[in-house]
């Protein structure tokens, strides 16, 4: 099977790029991660188009951007028109599963998600959204009776994907196990983790501000426990894989949906532009049986191009007129992937990034070394990220036939895509989503 290897696609919520060993952060102890990275395609530049849960969600299921898909924000329901991952591992005779957090029904963070509203996943054991880590509803399949998860939730899903998998046998199969942390609450992690990390000794990123310290240090303590518990569960399962030969034949792949600014920029959580919300993990490992070579990738990638690649990669059909690109024939062959920029995106603020809190729509452009980002009100931001890591100088008043250059190579980028960067408000009404007066879509229970 390795022509059609198997996909075990491992989703987390809310991390960002730099908090593994791998990336260097001085201060996460990740070393399941790190040792997968040594054997995998491992992308320094893993963009999310739209840093934010539900529209990167509903882009990672169906390869589209969200002003295609209709998810531009939080809690709003996934059409079923689109060609999802699993319809498209479906048709070519895979079992395909989703086990944790899932959160593009938009039909109550905590109500019962019937099979026609699943994307074409079969097997499903989830919840639409519950960061009650400790206390973890889910629904078993077609049984609409609320179940709880034993536990650490992240812990107990995976020990469910492991007998998924066993459960397979011979059939190919595509999971996606998609945990709930490190997105917040940050203090919930099991205490053994907990007592790792001293906010007192952690080492800030520069750009965090004074005034942001104290808070920035108790989250990430928190942040970072889990990020090592995770680590502990993505062990499990490839000890599991190497005790079962299924490394033999299965793909495996690590991400998340979006990062957490966590104090940096003295800003909070995820929609802003900067790369600590923006950039995630991606290491993709390949089946051992295909005796592939791997390498470090620092050409940009994004969300929109992992459903072609990993279609690519698994020998399946890609679906047409996807905005991303199939990456597989690149990454096989070793060739460069290119520095085309990634389109990042906010749509319309809500929530933590409402428009009283100063949020705004943006249309971006991430590049090996730049980000470029404008409002509708015009340029916006510019950071030479090859000269300014932490992206702590604005240069946009700076360096005006950089800011032009770059702001001819996002119109070009959102031509492309038929992105017409429309107001806020547009987008809502366009969709008919039923927001607050702050334009964020209250959820119910």
């Amino acid at each position: 099977m390795t022509d059609h290897p198997n996909l075990l696609y491992v989703l987390t919520d809310q991390w960002r790029a730099q908090a593994t060993g791998y990336a260097g952060d001085p201060n996460v102890r990740t070393p399941h991660l790190d040792a997968l990275a040594a054997k995998s395609w491992n992308f320094a530049t893993a963009v999310a188009n739209c840093p934010v849960c539900c529209p990167a969600r509903a882009t990672l299921l169906t390869g589209l951007l969200p002003d295609r898909h209709g998810v531009v924000l939080n809690d709003v329901h996934l059409d079923q028109r689109f060609t999802s991952l699993a319809d498209c591992f479906n048709a070519a005779g895979y079992r395909t599963g989703w086990i944790g957090k899932w959160h593009v029904d938009g039909r109550g963070r905590k109500s019962y998600i019937p099979p026609q509203r699943r994307q074409g996943f079969s097997f499903f054991q989830a919840c639409e959204c519950c960061h009650d880590y400790n206390d973890s509803v889910y629904f078993d399949n077609d049984d609409p009776t609320p179940r709880r998860w034993e536990g650490y939730d992240a812990f107990a899903q995976t020990e469910a994907a492991i007998r998924f998998m066993e459960e397979c046998g011979g059939q190919p199969f595509a999971l996606v196990l998609s945990w709930g942390p490190p997105h917040f609450p940050y203090q919930t992690a099991p205490e053994s983790y907990r007592r790792m990390y001293d906010p007192a000794g952690l080492t800030l990123r520069p750009n965090v501000p004074p005034e942001s310290e104290a808070e920035a240090r108790k989250d990430l303590a928190g942040y970072y426990a889990h990020c090592t518990a995770l680590d502990d569960a993505m062990g499990r399962l490839l000890e599991y894989l190497e005790r079962s030969a299924r490394a033999e034949d299965t793909m495996v792949v690590f991400t998340s949906d979006h990062g957490d600014m966590l104090g940096s920029q003295g800003q909070i959580w995820k929609q802003r532009p900067w790369d600590e919300s923006i950039l995630v993990p991606l290491l993709i490992r390949p089946p051992r049986a295909w005796d592939q070579p791997v390498r470090p990738i620092a050409e940009p990638v994004g969300l929109v191009d992992y459903l072609p690649t990993f279609c690519g990669l698994c020998g399946m059909e890609v679906p047409k007129d996807l905005p991303g690109r199939d990456l597989a024939p690149l990454l096989r062959s070793g060739a460069a992937l290119g520095d085309e920029g990634q389109l990042i995106a906010c749509y319309t603020p809500f929530a933590d990034w409402e428009r009283r809190r100063g949020g705004r729509e943006y249309r971006g452009i991430r590049t090996m070394q730049y980000t470029y980002a404008r409002t509708l009100d015009g340029p916006w931001l510019l950071h030479d990220n090859a000269d300014d890591p932490y992206q702590l100088r604005n240069l946009v008043d700076e360096q005006p036939a950089l800011r032009d250059e770059l702001d001819g190579r996002l119109g070009a980028l959102l031509e492309r895509v038929g992105d017409a960067f429309l107001p806020g408000e547009a987008c809502i009404e366009q969709w008919g989503h039923p927001v607050n007066e702050h334009g964020t879509v209250p959820y119910g229970p």
